[in-house]
Parts: C-alpha cells; sequence; structure tokens
C-alpha cells in the first residue's frame, strides 16, 4: 500500500511539475494582450486612426513571426532556458515602454519587443513544458501549454480593464503588475529542470522546418488554427473600437472582460474535448470559427453587443480548439529534438493571417467606414475557415496522432 502511495504521490509532483513548467508562458502571455482595453486611451490621447491602430498591433506579430524564426532552431540547438531568460527580460521593457509611452513610435516599438517575447514563449516555453512532461505525458503537456497560452491572453486585457477603469494611471498600474508575474516567471524557468540542447549544423535564422513525418500534422493545425487566431487577432485590435463607436459601449472593463471571456472560452474548450478524437477537434474548430464570423456580421448589422460577444466567445473556441489539436497532433508526430521549430512553424502559419488580415481590415474599414471593412473581414476569415474544414476532411487520417 506504501509504494502505491508513493507512486500517487509521485504522479501527482510531476503532473505538477509540468503545470508549474506552463506558468512562464502565461505570464508572457499576460502582456501579449494587456494593451487591448487601453487602445481607445491612448488613441484618444495621441490621435490617431483605426488603420494605425491595427499597424501597432501587427507590430506584434512582426516581432513574434521575427522571434519563431529564430527561437525554435536555437532552443532545440541550445536548450530552452537561454532562449526564455532573455525572452523574459524583453517583456519587462516592453512593460515599461507601455507604462511611459508617449507616441505612436513608442507603443510600436513595445509591441514589437512584446512580439519578441511570445515568439519565444510559443516555441522554447511550449517546448519546455513537453519536455518537462516527457513521453507518457504528451497530451496532459499539450493541454498545460495551450491553455496557459489562452488563459494569460484573456487574463491580461481583463485585468487591465479593470485596472485602467477603477485605479489613478489608467495606462500604468497594469504594466507594474505584470512586472511582478514576469519577475516570478523568470525564478520558475531558472528552476525547471530542463535538458541541454541536442546541437546541429545549419543555418540559425531560418524559416521553422519540419521533418516530413510532421508535416502533415503541422498542416493540420495551420489549417485550423490560422483562421480563429485570426478571428481573436481582430476581437483584440478593432474590438474596442467597434464597441465604442459602432455598438456605443465605452467601459473598458466591458473591452477588457469580453477578451477574457473569449480566451475564457479557448481556455475551457480544450479542457471540455481533449478525449475527443484529433480530427474532431479539428473540425470543431473551423465549425466555430465559422459560427463566428457569421455573429461579427449579424452584430455590426443589426448593432447587438450580445452579437458581438457571441462572435468573440465563438473565435477563442475555434482557437482553442485548433490551437490544442495542431499541438497534440505536432506532441505525437515529431521528435522531441525538432519539436521547438514544429510549434514555431504551426505557428508562423496561424500568426502570419492574423497579422496581415486585421491590418487590411484597419486600413480598409479608413477607406470605406468600420461596419463595411468587418464585414468584409468576416467574409474572407469564414472562407479560410471552410477551406480549413475541407483540409482536415481529407487529410486529417495521414496524421500518426491519436484520432
Amino acid at each position: 500500500m506504501s509504494t502505491l502511495v508513493a507512486s500517487e504521490a509521485e504522479i501527482t509532483e510531476r503532473n505538477g511539475a509540468v503545470w508549474l513548467a506552463a506558468w512562464p508562458v502565461l505570464a508572457v502571455f499576460v502582456l501579449s494582450n494587456a494593451p487591448t482595453p487601453l487602445y481607445v486611451v491612448w488613441q484618444h490621447q495621441l490621435g490617431f486612426s483605426s488603420g494605425v491602430l491595427t499597424a501597432v498591433f501587427a507590430c506584434y506579430i512582426a516581432g513574434l513571426l521575427g522571434a519563431l524564426l529564430v527561437a525554435g532552431v536555437v532552443s532545440d540547438r541550445v536548450g530552452r532556458k537561454p532562449v526564455l531568460l532573455p525572452a523574459v527580460i524583453l517583456a519587462m521593457l516592453a512593460c515599461v515602454l507601455f507604462a511611459t509611452a508617449n507616441s505612436v513610435a513608442v507603443l510600436a516599438i513595445a509591441r514589437l519587443l512584446t512580439g519578441i517575447a511570445v515568439g519565444a514563449a510559443v516555441s522554447a516555453g511550449m517546448a519546455a513544458v513537453t519536455d518537462i512532461g516527457g513521453r507518457h505525458r504528451k497530451r496532459l503537456a499539450a493541454l498545460a501549454a495551450s491553455s496557459a497560452m489562452v488563459l494569460g491572453a484573456g487574463f491580461g486585457p481583463l485585468l487591465a480593464g479593470v485596472l485602467s477603469q477603477t485605479v489613478p494611471g489608467p495606462t500604468v498600474t497594469i504594466f507594474v503588475v505584470e512586472i511582478v508575474l514576469l519577475a516570478s516567471a523568470f525564478v520558475v524557468v531558472v528552476r525547471l529542470d530542463l535538458p541541454k540542447g541536442a546541437g546541429g549544423r545549419g543555418p540559425w535564422i531560418r524559416i521553422p522546418a519540419v521533418a516530413p513525418g510532421g508535416r502533415t500534422a503541422v498542416l493540420l493545425g495551420i489549417a485550423v488554427f490560422a483562421p480563429g487566431i485570426t478571428a481573436t487577432s481582430f476581437v483584440l485590435s478593432l474590438g474596442p473600437s467597434l464597441l465604442s463607436n459602432l455598438l456605443g459601449a465605452t467601459n473598458r472593463v466591458l473591452a477588457g472582460g469580453l477578451a477574457f471571456v473569449m480566451f475564457l472560452g479557448a481556455t475551457g474548450i480544450q479542457f471540455a474535448v481533449r478525449r475527443l478524437r484529433l480530427r474532431a477537434i479539428l473540425l470543431g474548430s473551423a465549425a466555430a470559427t465559422l459560427l463566428s464570423m457569421v455573429a461579427l456580421a449579424s452584430a455590426l448589422r443589426l448593432s447587438s453587443i450580445a452579437l458581438f460577444a457571441a462572435a468573440a466567445i465563438l473565435a477563442g473556441i475555434g482557437q482553442g480548439m485548433g490551437q490544442f489539436g495542431g499541438l497534440t497532433a505536432i506532441s505525437t508526430n515529431v521528435a522531441a529534438d525538432r519539436l521547438a521549430e514544429a510549434n514555431a512553424a504551426q505557428n508562423v502559419g496561424g500568426y502570419l493571417p492574423a497579422a496581415v488580415l486585421p491590418l487590411s481590415a484597419g486600413f480598409l474599414s479608413d477607406a470605406i467606414g468600420l461596419p463595411a471593412g468587418s464585414t468584409t473581414f468576416a467574409g474572407v476569415v469564414g472562407a479560410a475557415a471552410v477551406a480549413g474544414a475541407i483540409f482536415v476532411a481529407t487529410r486529417a487520417a495521414a496524421a500518426t496522432g491519436p484520432r
């Protein structure tokens, strides 16, 4: 009996270590969307258009994509810590810039640094969670890493909205709190027992590559993750402007709370579907994103906050299922020494349209109006979700992961 108890205690400890390893991912992702409810404040103070707003948001994704070209390769070769520790420091520097921003240029630099930090967390941080989980906890590690990402991404704007509405310094306090969270994440990374890098040859900066056996797994994730995260990126960048200018909701707690609920949906759905077949998870992601875009177009037509909230929640569900399904496929089909690069490849495929399409919608909205620009965006992303579902339906059997 004592042996059994010891074994159960050891299992609990190892499971706990997996969730602890996900804390740095969560802490960095809190920063990723913390500025969301503050954009309308900066927009009022600094006077910039919807197009410029989405350009500032796109700086974040530019930094993220740039980091993914490097972080995955470096992490697999020299180890996770040499990538994660500088990333946390960069995130702290971004907090300082956000808190003292007095121009669009400073905001853009802060968003760029945030993107770099998030790119490192996406590749090296998520791979570190898988390393801690080991070969017997691959699905748990995928769940921990993915849910930490989306929960952090949702908690950031909620906390920012509440603090900016209730305490002095609406664009300062959240970033002071975030520095504290990041400091704790730095300590966790230092203490994690992570393997050393596997070495290797070839260029250090390159488009993330995946071995032939894992390519289908990565593409399956991209097919549904890309439309899902593009939908949530729109809500994060132009959502506060839609709420304020078209729907008459100016309270920043509402904007931050809606983003939180969106990512809470993304987190909860991953726990709900964790035992489903991989194909069902991926198809469910595409369906949720499509419904989100239908709800968005309807919300604009009817000036309905309730429908806009439904669109945001469905977008979060679409991203969450696509992300979890993609990570599960990768962790099952890709070797450990190429894991970070495979994570980076999937996120490059997802975040690239998440930068281009909302940015295009922002400048299109400046030209033809916010309702028309947003409706056009909904149509494009809805079509992409349908295309992703068709790809999954025809190719999911090629993946060797759980189905």
